[in-house]
């Protein structure tokens, strides 16, 4: 494929949609920046060498129009002179230049317009390689981020949900056993406690009152310590 086929198929080329049909669209984005410059650097060449034969043939239009004009002069020289013959040879010199003139007009017409084409087009396919140059990046990120959403979503897939939360509802069943257990225990514990201490309490309740019993006798009956105290055993 020539390098002006090429180009007009890039030019033609919507970059959008070269991406969004890629399967590597980081990959595609590259390679289009890749053949753009290749391309940019093989048509600023072509531009080149157009622009060069477009001086060329601007030139030889110019110089033979010039050589027209010398002719005519030519021939009136030799007319003002009286030289019939002379004049003659000097016009036909003149309509051979004229019609060389003509020729490299239309030559030089032609090329200059292909020039300004390929100007046109070298200038329309910098904008579309800047245009790719300014979204790489973009695009490049966009695409990573789809990899990076697309794992994520698998490795959520693969995860089974429904065993591990069987295994934390084990493991909080257990925890609540201990709980209980561990609550069970304080309240043994407790209890046992509270028996010790209210023996020992009611223990020295009762010779509390003993001993007020036995002084409350003595001051009634006027017993004796001693028959106040064996009345007080003797209930006991």
């Amino acid at each position: 494929m020539g390098i002006f086929q090429r180009l007009a198929d890039l030019l033609k080329s919507n970059i959008n949609d070269l991406i969004d049909k890629a399967e590597d669209p980081e990959k595609m984005v590259k390679q289009i920046i890749i053949d753009m410059q290749k391309e940019l650097t093989n048509s600023t060449q072509a531009l080149g060498k157009a622009v060069a034969s477009e001086r060329m043939a601007e030139k030889r239009y110019k110089d033979s129009e010039v050589n027209a004009k010398n002719w005519e002069l030519k021939a009136k020289a030799a007319l003002e002179a009286g030289d019939t013959e002379l004049a003659k040879k000097a016009l036909a010199n003149k309509v051979k230049a004229d019609e060389d003139t003509a020729s490299y007009k239309e030559m030089y017409e032609t090329i200059s317009s292909q020039t300004d084409a390929i100007r046109d087009q070298v200038e329309v396919l910098k904008s579309k390689l800047e245009e790719a140059k300014s979204r790489q990046a973009m695009l490049i990120a966009r695409s990573q981020m789809a990899d990076t959403q697309k794992n994520l979503a698998k490795s959520v897939g693969n995860f089974d949900t429904s065993s591990s939360f069987e295994k934390f509802n084990r493991m909080e069943e257990k925890i609540v056993q201990k709980e209980a257990e561990a609550s069970a225990f304080s309240e043994i514990a407790g209890a046992a406690q509270y028996a010790e201490t209210d023996t020992f309490e009611k223990l020295q309740s009762d010779a509390k009152v003993d001993a007020e019993l036995r002084r409350l006798m003595a001051e009634m009956g006027g017993a004796t310590e001693e028959t106040a105290n064996a009345t007080v055993e003797a209930g006991e």
